[in-house]
């Protein structure tokens, strides 16, 4: 039994690990888009192996687990650690395509017009910061809050790509650069949706209850 509760604690602390290594990420990428850094985005693309990696890892340490037939408890952290390494993934690989639009756009000048990306990405970085502690300091309730925040995050991003097509439609030179900042956006968007999937899973993990797709069942 020890054995077995120091193989959990071990799971935990590399999903943590994984966690603090996507949110770097995320926030890098942005980084490098802000300062036309081509190092950095270099370095986030080429560190993209590693979250794979580590999902794999993940992935078959849980079946190592679920053959140890767990608690319920420990089941669920199990389910759930499996669950988030997917997102945790997918938030690696929209921060890599973040940065190989950054190396892009970098070979071209700055667009002079202001769009307001930076905004959406505070935005999406501070959920996805909560949603990570709310699993590490074992809080539903902030993980609850966090669960209809992407409804606003998909206004942010539909003014964002509002205000691109107007800039391209206005001026032909603006269309490359549009289209790439597009795509972060679209991006950072996906990233805040990865997040709030974590959130729903922390709800599922600490109260044993599955909200995924409840609220298009409300009134």
């Amino acid at each position: 039994m020890q054995h077995f509760e120091q193989d959990i604690s071990s799971f935990k602390e590399k999903l943590i690990g994984m966690a603090s290594r996507a949110e770097a990420a995320a926030s890098h990428a942005m980084l490098a888009l802000r300062d036309r850094n081509n190092d950095q985005a270099t370095r986030i693309i080429a560190e993209d192996t590693i979250l794979d990696r580590l999902e794999l890892e993940i992935d078959n340490t849980t079946i190592e687990l679920l053959a140890k037939a767990p608690l319920a408890k420990d089941l669920r952290l199990i389910t759930v650690g499996m669950k988030t390494a997917h997102e945790l993934e997918r938030i690696g690989d929209e921060a890599t395509k973040i940065a190989r639009r950054v190396l892009e756009l970098n070979l071209e000048p700055p667009l002079q017009e202001r769009v307001d990306i930076y905004g959406l990405a505070e935005s999406v970085l501070e959920i996805l910061k909560s949603s990570l502690d709310s699993f590490v300091k074992q809080d539903s309730q902030t993980a609850r809050s966090l669960i209809d925040r992407d409804k606003e995050i998909d206004a942010l991003n539909r003014d964002i790509q509002t205000q691109l097509a107007t800039l391209m439609s206005e001026n032909r030179d603006n269309v490359s650069r549009c289209l790439k900042l597009m795509v972060i956006a679209k991006s950072l968007e996906r990233i805040a949706d990865h997040a709030v999937n974590i959130a729903e899973e922390v709800v599922f993990l600490y109260e044993a209850e599955d909200i995924r797709h409840a609220k298009h069942f409300r009134p």
